[in-house]
């Protein structure tokens, strides 16, 4: 994600720096410092009936066809029937056509335009627009750059259920720029966006488990919300549950399992996790050992710029026919 990371690097960056994997034969692999949180930034109109009635059509009972053009990939269509609606007060539709500016859907993209319908939409109470004209103030797209009017933004959705913007504000309450810091405040509207599904509040929960910071340290709940974070389909959350599964942090240990998620991460192309993987597979840990295999994952590790002393000792081993096999392994999964 570009911009606007919310300068928590020195926050939440290095939250499990320095742990050691499982070694085997006097090998320890060395873990990295896990990302920090992003902002959650899905699209940001999703502009389906509303109980609160903001939605005139749909509470008249009426199918929303713009929304249903939308989601069929028929911008035009969207836009043409959102127009009218929207400038009547519509609050959905006018949702809808500020995505459509922000995306560059079916029109030329338009952030300042699309600022325009979010910010009539917000003032109806709709909690996408909030949402999404939180994120614009957040990274100054079509308006000036405003964290405190992002916080008010995203504090409005949030107060509507929004999980997204619960997040976001709970990322922003933890900065202690826009909002005075309060650690309890941030954890437990992060804790509410993660229960909502919110894949990266999971992960940033897991991380304040960790680090016991808004609540008590507790590498059993860690886990668990790692858990859930990797389910469903968090990257950097596979591969710290991994860890934690070869480690025996906060789970029972589980090798195989941990070779399983490990997997999971390399071929979704973290390099961390395809070293790791690589290592498992050239020790043959709770895995039968595949020199071949263990070479291919380091290769395209080491392509995106991951270094192993110990797999350049254990590829520089490699007889020819072996290196050739991994070298064209990791070309065909590479695509190249």
């Amino acid at each position: 994600m570009k911009s606007a990371m919310l300068g928590l690097c020195v926050l939440l960056a290095a939250l499990v720096a320095g742990v050691e994997a499982h070694a085997q034969g006097g090998a320890a692999a060395v873990i990295d410092a896990l990302p920090p949180p992003e902002p959650e930034r899905k699209p940001a109109a999703s502009p389906k009936p509303k109980p609160d009635g903001t939605d005139k059509a749909a509470s008249k009972g009426e199918p929303d066809l713009a929304y249903g053009a939308y989601q069929r990939g028929m911008y035009l269509t969207a836009f043409r029937l959102a127009l009218p609606r929207a400038e009547k007060g519509d609050a959905a539709a006018q949702t809808l056509l500020g995505t459509l500016y922000a995306s560059g859907y079916g029109v030329p993209r338009n952030p300042k335009e699309a600022a325009g319908w979010f910010e009539l939409a917000a003032a109806s109470g709709d909690r996408e627009a909030q949402l999404a004209l939180g994120l614009a103030y957040l990274d100054g797209q079509g308006v000036t750059a405003d964290r405190a009017r992002a916080a008010e933004l995203f504090e409005a959705a949030a107060d509507r259920g929004q999980p997204d913007a619960m997040y976001n504000l709970g990322l922003l309450i933890l900065e202690g720029v826009a909002r005075p810091p309060d650690d309890e405040k941030a954890a437990r509207l992060i804790s509410r966006a993660a229960g909502l599904g919110n894949i990266q509040a999971q992960f940033a929960l897991a991380q304040l488990y960790i680090d016991g910071r808004g609540v008590a340290l507790d590498e059993g709940v860690a886990a668990h919300w790692m858990k859930i974070a990797a389910q469903n389909g968090h990257v950097a959350a596979m591969v710290e549950y991994a860890i934690r599964l070869f480690n025996g942090v906060g789970a029972k240990p589980d090798e195989a399992a941990a070779a399983v998620w490990f997997r999971r991460a390399a071929e979704a192309g973290n390099p961390a996790a395809q070293t790791r993987l690589a290592r498992i597979l050239a020790e043959g840990a709770s895995v039968p050992a595949d020199p071949v295999e263990a070479a291919k994952w380091y290769m395209i590790a080491s392509r995106a710029g991951a270094t192993d002393k110990w797999l350049d000792a254990f590829a520089a081993k490699l007889d020819d026919k072996d290196r050739k096999a991994a070298a064209d392994a990791a070309a065909a999964w590479s695509g190249q």
